[in-house]
């Protein structure tokens, strides 16, 4: 893992990013993920052969294809999945102050002995 600073050669190195909580609530998905995620095995099925950047780009032509009244019905779990993806992190957001909050108190009781 590169330190922060420069090399010899005085270039910048990058910093080391925060490693990402397990617990966190995951990401919500776009309509055209959720898309995918229904047509990928009938693509697949239909063609067996393509590599899996084939396989993105035929998708993603699929998509495009796809009428406004289909699209919806994606675009509506797809806010749904928002408004889940929102409550989630809420909910671990308050869960993290909780746990500062306590490590905070711990320490001043440490401090005050």
């Amino acid at each position: 893992m590169p330190k922060e600073g420069k090399t010899r050669s005085g270039k910048a190195t990058a910093a080391a990013k925060p490693k990402k909580d397990p617990n966190a609530p995951k990401r919500n998905l776009s309509a055209y993920m959720i898309f995918s995620q229904d047509k990928r095995a009938e693509v697949k099925e239909e063609n067996p052969d393509v590599s899996f950047g084939e396989l993105g780009k035929l998708l993603g032509a699929k998509w495009k294809s796809v009428t406004p009244e289909e699209k919806k019905i994606y675009e509506d779990k797809a806010a749904a999945d928002k408004t889940r993806y929102e409550k989630e992190k809420a909910a671990y957001q308050d869960g993290e102050s909780k746990k500062k909050a306590a490590k905070a108190d711990e320490d001043d009781e440490d401090d005050e002995e």
